[in-house]
């Protein structure tokens, strides 16, 4: 259905740039504003109405989702044909466009068809609206996340030496269908023993051993919204070092957890993870940003890392994911996924993070 809510915000920004429409043509962007979620189409907002155009494979879909849009079936081999008969129609002059979402071809034929028009490209324009949840995009995510919890759960009575990282995955993942999911937000990681220090080593046919390590990074997708985990596990026994590593990250994240609140920079957050590592002498093994927003995307804005300038608004919801990666060795990264709220945070996460040995 299209929201009205998020409309009203996308045409103030038009209003600013004096934009007569915008052209939105990425699938999330698309979603987000419609909720039409097939895998073709481009909508088109002006001040008066929206309309969303489609070919014949999803018409009757986009009758049924998008209430609120005018549906028009494309009725030309190229799309852009029928978008220049609407524009001229709507008398739309100035266009905006996601220039980030489109391809230098798709983009000159664009410019081709329209030439008499003034095309704006904008980058991340409707991103930046999605960067702060609805209460109703919170309670799709808390689902997902919710699923993932539950495939956890599932997994660790599972888990047994010889299992490979594949069959692990495998698992994960089947739990989340049948939980609900739709698919699976990002290639699932399982990545064990000295595969573990590698941040995204994705599962193989390695076979788990007794002491080893064992990181799961995963996720799904729930009625088109992401969620995101990461949990290390260890098989059989673990030594010292060991101990010492998966403690030192449990720290981390639960001082940099302790940092978040609307108004703080993206920056504050992650450094109260680093220097943690930092007065350890472990500084040098964590060199990726703590965490990053999810929504309709698994990778989003903004994010936790040394350079992240931006404030921290209420409603975003971003992971929390501080790691050790050891070369030769092996790793450690815990991940939550939190939602930003004025004086703290809710995290949608809760399985364990004690170190589990299996």
């Amino acid at each position: 259905m299209l929201n009205s809510i998020k409309v009203a915000k996308l045409r103030e920004k038009m209003k600013a740039l004096d934009l007569d429409g915008f052209l939105v043509t990425s699938k999330e962007n698309r979603q987000y504003l419609t909720g039409f979620t097939g895998t073709f189409g481009w909508v088109l907002v002006t001040h008066r109405d929206v309309y969303l155009m489609t070919d014949f494979r999803y018409v009757e879909q986009a009758q049924q989702q998008a209430h609120g849009c005018k549906i028009v079936r494309f009725q030309h081999y190229e799309p852009v044909i029928t978008l220049r008969m609407v524009m001229e129609e709507l008398d739309v002059i100035t266009l905006g466009v996601e220039s980030d979402r489109m391809t230098v071809e798709e983009f000159e034929l664009l410019a081709h068809h329209v030439r008499r028009k003034a095309i704006t490209p904008l980058k991340g324009f409707i991103e930046e609206l999605r960067r702060v949840k609805s209460e109703d995009e919170i309670a799709l995510i808390a689902k997902a996340e919710a699923i993932s919890d539950e495939a956890f759960s599932h997994v660790i009575k599972l888990i047994k030496p010889g299992m490979t990282e594949l069959e692990i995955a495998m698992e994960l993942e089947f739990q989340m269908r049948r939980a609900g999911a739709s698919g699976v937000s990002f290639d699932t990681i399982v990545a064990s023993g000295k595969r573990s220090s590698m941040p995204h080593g994705v599962a193989t046919d390695k076979k788990v051993e007794i002491g080893d390590f064992i990181t799961m990074d995963y996720g799904c997708i729930y009625q088109g919204y992401c969620s995101d985990i990461t949990r290390t596990i260890a098989l059989g026994q673990v030594d010292e070092k060991q101990e010492t590593v998966y403690n030192l990250v449990r720290k981390a994240q639960e001082e940099a957890l302790a940092a978040i609140k609307a108004g703080v920079t993206g920056k504050e957050v992650h450094m109260a993870a680093q220097n943690v590592f930092q007065d350890a002498g472990y500084g040098a093994f964590f060199g990726h940003g703590l965490g990053h927003s999810v929504g309709l995307e698994i990778h989003e804005e903004p994010r936790f890392s040394p350079k992240a300038e931006d404030v921290m608004q209420e409603n975003m919801v971003i992971t929390v994911e501080p790691g050790l990666y050891l070369p030769n060795w092996g790793g450690v990264r815990i991940e939550d996924l939190v939602v930003i709220k004025k004086d703290g945070y809710i995290n949608l996460t809760h399985s364990p993070k004690e170190l589990i040995i299996l």
